[in-house]
């Protein structure tokens, strides 16, 4: 009997897991700690390896072999912690091992990479906090999928949801053993998962943090910039101490480098269209945590000062209330999760000048659904400007326009812009 078996709630990257251990041998299932990828991977497995357990890693540093061994599927746990898993796995794909053999997690990049990077051998799937979808228990009404494929399906339906239930999915999080707590309990383990990264996650991936406190403002200073393109210099300014000390830029820059292999700095990359539809593209990226309550938690703020309107970002103060970056935050996680279910990119644009941006940018080959993030319950003309500038400058490649709101019904405009509740779009 697999191990795992006890009550679950199935995440959308589960079809994508059940197609692919269909057909090939080995995937690694990568995402920042406590988004859920042991418990996924152990209702596939039947022989598991903990290498997070100190016992189990030392037997398998003296017997690494062992690791290939026992009655499949094989799920090897945390394989950053020993490199070599990674290389035994691949040896044994090459042996010629069956389609859903092998499953592995991570939790960061490892300090030593493997001596192959598994190329054509195990493929890697990404999994992310839970998206609204997952995290509801009525039916979205609206399908990305259906938006890229230009179906023309129906944007309607309707939900009780306001403004006060983004603001409280906020802040409890999308981490499955987390954001079931409430109130002090709830804080205390977002606070602890933030202490964490500091005290114990940035030495095993063998950087040293000598300043503590230096690292945690780096982290608020980021959480302060989410959802906007403010240039790294800007963060490390807003990192300064009480004496006006900034950290250092040789600091800085590995303490982004690992937030991102430990999956916790999680940028959303500037739209680069092909055959140059549009040459004037900037590129800076979109700044965001793998979780808008870690960015909320690390900014001290509670559903009150959120609803109470406390100003957004002080490196781009034009860019509206907090509360208004941090639902973008939300949104654009889990557009991300509904994307990689319909094998499309995510990105946004932003022209040089600064005169046009878009939030999100969906793309699969040359479909694009582009996506607006406001935060409100309808879309007026000025809402969709930028949207319909970019369908004249694309034409047909352009499957759908869409504003996501607070609102509590879907409709499509009659200049064909879908304005769709959170709530409401799935994947």
């Amino acid at each position: 009997m697999a191990f795992g078996s006890q009550q679950y709630i199935r995440r959308i990257v589960d079809d994508e897991l059940d197609e692919l251990a269909a057909g090939l041998p080995a995937v690694s299932i990568e995402g920042p700690k406590a988004v859920g990828k042991t418990v996924t991977a152990l209702r596939r497995a039947e022989t598991v390896y903990r290498l997070d357990s100190d016992a189990e890693r030392s037997i398998a540093e003296a017997e690494p072999a062992r690791l290939v061994r026992g009655e499949r599927p094989i799920l090897i746990d945390e394989w950053q912690r020993l490199p070599e898993s990674w290389d035994r796995v691949r040896r044994a794909v090459d042996d010629g091992a069956e389609a859903g053999s092998f499953l592995l997690t991570g939790s960061a990049s490892p300090t030593e990479p493997p001596t192959h990077t598994g190329a054509g051998r195990i493929v890697t799937v990404r999994m992310r906090p839970l998206s609204l979808a997952e995290r509801r228990d009525s039916s979205s009404t609206v399908s990305l999928a259906g938006l890229l494929a230009g179906t023309e399906q129906a944007i309607d339906g309707a939900v009780d949801s306001g403004l006060e239930y983004y603001v409280d999915e906020i802040l409890r999080s999308g981490f499955p053993g987390i954001r079931d707590y409430s109130g002090r309990l709830l804080r205390t383990q977002l606070d602890g998962y933030l202490q964490r990264i500091v005290d114990r996650d940035f030495h095993e991936v063998g950087r040293q943090v000598r300043r503590p406190a230096t690292l945690r403002r780096w982290m608020t200073a980021y959480a302060a910039a989410t959802s906007t393109t403010a240039s790294f210099e800007k963060i490390r300014d807003a990192a300064a101490n009480d004496m006006g000390d900034a950290p250092s830029k040789t600091t800085a820059q590995p303490y982004r480098d690992t937030l991102e292999r430990l999956w916790i700095v999680d940028p959303l990359s500037a739209w680069l269209p092909t055959k140059n539809q549009l040459k004037r593209i900037t590129a800076p990226p979109k700044h965001h945590l793998a979780d808008p309550a870690l960015a909320a938690r690390l900014l001290n703020v509670d559903a009150s000062a959120l609803l109470d309107g406390q100003p957004g970002s002080p490196m781009s103060p034009s860019d509206g209330p907090l509360l208004g970056k941090l639902f973008e935050s939300l949104v654009t996680l889990s557009v991300r999760v509904y994307a990689q279910s319909a094998e499309a990119q995510v990105s946004h644009l932003r022209t040089w000048s600064g005169d046009r941006e878009i939030d999100i940018i969906v793309q699969r080959g040359t479909d694009i659904v582009a996506i607006e993030v406001k935060l409100g319950q309808t879309a007026n003309d000025d809402d969709v400007r930028h949207l319909q500038w970019l369908r004249q400058e694309l034409g047909s490649s352009v499957r759908d326009l869409v504003v996501v709101t607070t609102g509590q019904a879907a409709y499509r405009r009659p200049d064909g812009v879908a304005v769709i509740p959170a709530a409401l779009l799935g994947p």
